[in-house]
């Protein structure tokens, strides 16, 4: 991206596909202007002057963001000011922590399965929502390990 105008209209485009596939607007905007970003680093001020918005609601965005694993917040060197920062390969990151996010709704499904009466109509669904989420975690172990691969094809490696 040279301009401005291409980063400006870059963070546009993908905070729209970010919302579309279900982020709030505010946090998919951040995240967009984070990831276009020259080093992938701003302050809660540099983000609110480039997206037009309060301190406010950066403060809303950065806070989701940085809960989700999306972004992280770090100290500015000799400051007290707080700096954000997207990795380079933030979706990576992204992708192997969602152990994090469906732990949690295994052990509940686990709950609710031991819980519910035997023959009880919710079961298949409860069992077949559990298993699908135990699948998808264990294919992320698999899927983590090829793109490292995948990676030195593409001579991204760090």
């Amino acid at each position: 991206m040279s301009t401005d105008t291409s980063r400006d209209a870059f963070v546009e485009r993908m905070g729209g596909a970010l919302t579309s596939a279900g982020l709030a607007r505010l946090p998919s905007r951040v995240f967009a202007a984070l990831l276009v970003d020259d080093d992938g680093r701003m302050t809660a001020a540099q983000l609110a002057a480039g997206l037009g918005v309060s301190a406010a609601g950066v403060s809303g965005a950065v806070r989701y963001l940085d809960g989700i694993g999306m972004i992280r917040r770090e100290r500015e060197r000799g400051s007290r000011r707080d700096v954000f920062v997207v990795d380079d390969d933030a979706w990576h990151g992204m992708l192997v922590r969602l152990d994090q996010f469906y732990a949690p709704l295994i052990a509940a499904l686990d709950r609710g399965l031991a819980d519910l009466p035997a023959g009880d109509p919710a079961e298949r669904r409860l069992r077949l929502a559990r298993e699908f989420l135990a699948f998808v975690l264990a294919e992320m172990s698999d899927l983590d390990q090829r793109w490292e691969v995948r990676r030195a094809e593409l001579g991204l490696d760090d």
